[in-house]
């Protein structure tokens, strides 16, 4: 041993005994539960507790092995420190309880029955098998344990591929193969998305965003299923309980609480196949809910500090679930900040979509900030340098800031200006001609000096109409959800082309199979960073739900067999995904310049209609062009929301080359997409007959 390990292990001897147990003073930092030499060492904060005691378990027991009161000697400031002395890491459970003032009006709300879950906790046990009930009767349902650093990563290391360069594919784990048409060994686990790797590379997808994989409780829904009257569950995950810890239930070693390593087991296999791993968080709200709500873990710690209260002490709800997280309080920030350095550092994660960002840049008391600290920090964190931070630049209260949200030269926006007018372009509706030509530019009104990566562009997630949905119900079905069809939003910009759901008529389905087409057409020959919905190209339906958030079962999961049933959809998106990675024109980390024009030059982009040069920017225009150029490539897109065919003049490309097809949304497969270096040259050069509500995608080429 050498002489810096003795002087490390110097202190590493108890002064005290408390419940049998040798122990001593601790560190306040780090906070949670840290192996020392010889013990553990416990931290956790409270500004306003008056007492506070360490409770052990041993697994799985309902009664506490022993409850550990922190001396006075070993308190710091606000941060409760204790290093306990001959405990199995391995086989601990643990918990906090907190004694102090229960006056709502002044904010405090403790509770000295409880025993409350550290919020630093690396893992939580109690949710070890998704769909097994919660035993909410016994003490500390939800349990703090340790996760051992010993995962062999290897070489793994992040990609760091440039944002502009992304193209996204939002999954929720469990659906993803929970369906019996997935095939895998361990189906609704991230094993069994380890499975579908493979699937990911052929389609062309390089990152995956993730919905939410921290531990949350799925049976926080007191709702049942009115035809059936079978419980439903909080399928989707934003009611966090555990910040630090993977969802046990998505792991099909979580029953031996190794979820963490089949995580990380995931994200080196998505690396190793170049494919990067964003996570969906959720700092806005917790799973403690309102006044109601169960005393978890903040609300019993230090209520006053963690949430946004309104001068009479009740819960701003600003998220739309019951509580509001008060992210900018200085030690609320750094919480927030040290579990993302958490899933960065030991788990490797290559960036975050924050779920209602707007909240983050709210202060205490609700207003929006100017320049919100949490933010800033986020932007400026060297552990986050190379992250990609995505915000939901919304909340459930009316603050909308898509274009402008505190950027601080990092944050990225999901665009639902985007969305909406796509849908809106592609439904036929008027005036949208205009709009969609920004939007498809990158939205430089939005983002300027931001650079087209700032804005992801995307069609559907999650929250709303599936593509396939999108095409086929007017209005939404949520009857299944248990409220009266009233949850889930109303404008959805969507068409059904003709019948409200399910039809066997021809027509309909291979109009609806043009709009889809045509949606993924637009999307990925945007500038942006564009984001698919799992599922989507292989037409995945909700049957009109716009709103899954509580149903674990066939309208979540992804049905793989419709992979043969919609090949032809399938083919097309997987090959203009292709197009995209093969054309860096597309992919422009910069906004274009101005337009060109036909005596100046093609410039940047250029905007056309049914004559070359001549875009119709007229309220009832449903007809819209333009051709980019640069590195050497030009690209000519044509995009027709008319119910009637056009006959195009287009652009005269550089000199040497002319126009092939890339694709056409109304020609019958296989000759609707033609893939990189296999396009075939116009019949008619110079022209172009585009079909009704279709897209037409050319490329120049050698003559």
């Amino acid at each position: 041993m050498t002489t810096t390990d003795n002087r490390a292990r110097i202190d590493a001897y108890p002064t005290h005994r408390i419940a049998g147990y040798g122990v001593r003073a601790g560190s306040p930092l780090p906070f949670g539960a840290t192996l020392v030499p010889g013990g553990i060492n416990f931290s956790v904060y409270s500004d306003r507790a008056t007492r506070m005691s360490l409770v052990l378990f041993e697994p799985g027991a309902r009664e506490p092995l022993a409850e550990l009161e922190f001396l006075p000697s070993f308190q710091i400031g606000s941060v409760y420190a204790m290093t306990v002395f001959g405990l199995d890491a391995e086989s601990l459970e643990y918990g906090f309880r907190a004694d102090g003032p229960f006056d709502p009006e002044s904010g405090d709300r403790f509770d000295a029955t409880r025993v409350l879950t550290d919020p630093y906790a690396r893992m939580i046990s109690g949710r070890d098998e998704w769909g097994t009930e919660p035993d909410r009767d016994r003490p500390c349902p939800y349990r703090s344990r340790m996760v051992f650093d010993d995962f062999d990563w290897g070489d793994d290391a992040p990609l760091r591929i440039p944002a502009q360069d992304l193209v996204v594919y939002e999954l929720h784990v469990r659906g993803f193969t929970r369906h019996p048409s997935s095939g895998v060994p361990a189906p609704g686990t991230y094993a069994g998305l380890r499975e579908k790797i493979p699937y990911l590379k052929e389609l062309g997808v390089n990152c995956v965003e993730l919905m939410p994989v921290f531990e949350f409780d799925e049976h926080d829904n007191p709702r049942s299923d009115p035809q059936t009257g079978e419980p439903l569950l909080d399928y989707w995950g934003y009611n966090t309980i555990g910040f630090f810890s993977p969802k046990a239930g998505y792991a099909a070693t979580g029953r031996f609480g190794m979820q963490a390593d089949e995580f990380k087991s995931l994200v080196k296999e998505l690396h190793a196949a170049g494919i990067e791993v964003i996570l969906d968080v959720v700092f806005n709200h917790t799973a403690e809910g309102n006044e109601q709500g169960p005393t978890i873990s903040f609300r019993g710690l230090d209520n006053a500090t963690y949430y946004m209260l309104t001068p009479a002490g009740d819960y701003y709800n600003f998220s739309g679930t019951g509580n509001t997280v008060n992210c900018n309080h200085p030690v609320v920030r750094d919480f927030v900040l040290n579990c993302l350095r958490h899933w960065v550092s030991q788990y490797h994660v290559d960036g975050f979509r924050f779920d209602l960002a707007a909240i983050l840049d709210r202060a205490p008391d609700g207003t929006p900030l100017a320049n919100p600290p949490l933010l800033e920090q986020l932007a400026h964190d060297p552990v986050l340098r190379h992250c990609k931070l995505i915000a939901e630049a919304w909340d459930a209260a009316g603050l909308y800031e898509v274009g402008t949200f505190p950027a601080y030269g990092r944050w990225a926006e999901w665009n639902g200006k985007y969305r909406d007018v796509v849908r809106r372009f592609l439904r036929g509706d008027p005036g949208t001609v205009g709009e969609l030509a920004t939007r498809i530019a990158g939205s430089p009104d939005l983002y300027t000096g931001r650079g087209t990566a700032a804005s992801v562009n995307f069609i559907t997630a999650h929250d709303g109409f599936t593509l396939h949905d999108l095409v086929s119900y007017d209005i939404k079905h949520n009857e299944a959800n248990g409220e009266g069809n009233a949850d889930g939003a109303n404008d959805n910009y969507s068409w059904n082309c003709g019948v409200e759901g399910p039809t066997d008529d021809p027509d309909i389905l291979r109009l609806r199979m043009r709009q889809m087409k045509n949606a993924m057409a637009v999307l990925l020959t945007s500038q942006g960073m564009p984001m698919l919905l799992a599922g989507d190209e292989t037409a995945r339906t909700q049957l009109g739900n716009n709103n899954t958030y509580c149903q674990d079962n066939e309208l979540s999961w992804l049905d793989w067999s419709r992979r043969d049933t919609y090949e032809e959809l399938y083919r097309f998106v997987r090959s203009l995904i292709a197009f995209r990675h093969a054309h860096p024109l597309l992919r422009s980390p910069c906004h274009p310049g101005g337009p060109g024009t036909e005596g100046a030059g093609p410039g940047d982009i250029s905007w056309h209609g049914v004559r070359a040069w001549q875009p119709d920017w007229s309220a009832q225009s449903r007809l819209l062009a333009l051709m980019r150029s640069g590195g050497g490539e030009q690209i000519y897109v044509a995009m027709n929301a008319h119910w009637e065919s056009h006959d195009l003049g287009l652009p005269r490309p550089e000199p040497g080359t002319d126009w092939h097809l890339v694709a056409d949304t109304a020609a019958e497969p296989p000759y609707d997409i033609h893939g990189p270096g296999e396009e075939v040259p116009l019949d008619v050069p110079g022209h172009y007959r585009i079909a009704p509500r279709s897209t037409v995608i050319l490329l120049a080429r050698a003559a």
